[in-house]
């Protein structure tokens, strides 16, 4: 069971990890909805399930399933995966589901964000979203996690952190006004530090170009390791991504992290440009009140939206041309994990990719270099 705790991260004490740090656990939603999935989500489900092996060989990986896909779901995932049954509007957990937090005595806590399926009325990419509001709550029960319940909405892949005070941002989807309208920039940055530790929010500009959830920073740009950032990048100056790149470049080189260092950027290559071929946008159910995906349209294929599991990086295949050299430069930041691809067009078809259909539950272990609650954290 969890409790719902009146105080805040930073309050008690909580921060939210970096990715890169050692994991008990990953969650992932199963996909099924035919207005978001084509061909009735059995393409997209296909490459769940390989992204899902991938990271069951590194930790122990938890699935969701509906009542109708429970079956389906036990079937064809590996018997070590957990597989639950739960009600959910879609399948994208990083953004649903819940931030974990640690504190410097080996305890972990959850955030609850809101959730409105990426602005709500205006601009949301389908409706209802009720369940997937609950989807936190109901994951943290199943953990026995306490939870905070933040008053901001927010989805987890619009956040990237080091694990040492600094948070990474757009300014295009945190102060988009369909997310927190009566919130000045001033006060979410000030809520942002408050329920994830964070000591200092840096801004980058646009996401994506494109990117349907209004900009998430999880797909332009991600902390490989306190000091380290890597980049989507094009060397294209005729594509609309290469200003939107060479902004948050600058942006980066500029900036100092929490503790007053600069940053290296190292940048990985922009697939495509990728559009929705005329086949794939025939796959899919039209429903009122769900974002429509007609053939033409780009795709906001980004190989920043990898996945840092314990002991290996999970990353989208998603253009021949270019995949391996990706490969290539993430073995490079990671020599001590295992790099691997996975195909990953069906689920950028979806309007996203493989961090946004993770969630990773972060060992909680001390660390002595914690001075107070928000403060200074070490390596």
């Amino acid at each position: 069971m969890s409790r719902l705790l009146t105080s805040t991260p930073r309050k008690d004490g909580f921060f939210m990890p970096g990715e890169f740090e050692p994991h008990d656990g990953t969650w992932v939603i199963w996909p099924e909805r035919t207005d978001v999935w084509r061909l009735g989500a059995k393409p997209a489900q296909r490459e769940f399930a390989q992204v899902i092996e991938a990271v069951a060989g590194s930790e122990h990986v938890s699935v969701v399933a509906s009542r109708d896909q429970w079956d389906h779901a036990r079937t064809v995932l590996p018997p070590e995966v957990r597989v639950v049954e739960m009600t959910t509007n879609d399948a994208w957990i990083r953004d649903s589901g819940p931030t974990f937090v640690v504190d410097a005595d080996g305890h972990r806590r959850a955030v609850d964000w809101r959730f409105t399926a990426w602005g709500g009325l205006e601009g949301g990419l389908y409706f209802p979203w009720d369940q997937d509001d609950l989807v936190a709550r109901k994951v943290l029960d199943i953990e026995g996690t306490d939870r905070y319940r933040a008053p901001l909405v927010l989805e987890g892949g619009s956040i990237h952190v080091d694990g040492e005070g600094t948070l990474l941002a757009t300014e295009e989807c945190l102060l988009n006004p369909n997310r927190n309208p009566t919130l000045e920039r001033s006060q979410i940055e000030a809520l942002l530090c408050e329920y994830t530790g964070a000591e200092k929010v840096v801004w980058l500009g646009r996401g994506v170009y494109l990117d349907e959830t209004s900009g998430h920073v999880d797909n332009l740009a991600c902390f490989v390791r306190p000091g380290v950032v890597v980049l989507d990048w094009t060397e294209d100056r005729d594509d609309p991504q290469f200003e939107v790149s060479l902004d948050a470049r600058r942006r980066l080189e500029a900036a100092t992290d929490a503790s007053g260092g600069g940053f290296e950027v190292v940048t990985l290559p922009m697939p495509g440009p990728l559009e929705i071929t005329e086949e794939e946008a025939w796959g899919i159910d039209e429903v009122e009140g769900t974002k429509p995906r007609p053939p033409g349209n780009r795709l906001a294929g980004s190989y920043v939206n990898y996945y840092t599991s314990t002991t290996r990086i999970v990353y989208p295949l998603l253009d021949e041309r270019t995949d391996d050299e990706a490969g290539e430069i993430l073995q490079r930041l990671y020599p001590e994990r295992e790099v691997i691809g996975v195909p990953a067009r069906e689920i950028l078809l979806g309007g996203g990719n493989i961090h946004c259909i993770t969630q990773q539950v972060p060992r909680p272990r001390p660390t002595p270099s914690v001075t107070s609650p928000g403060g200074s954290r070490g390596g």
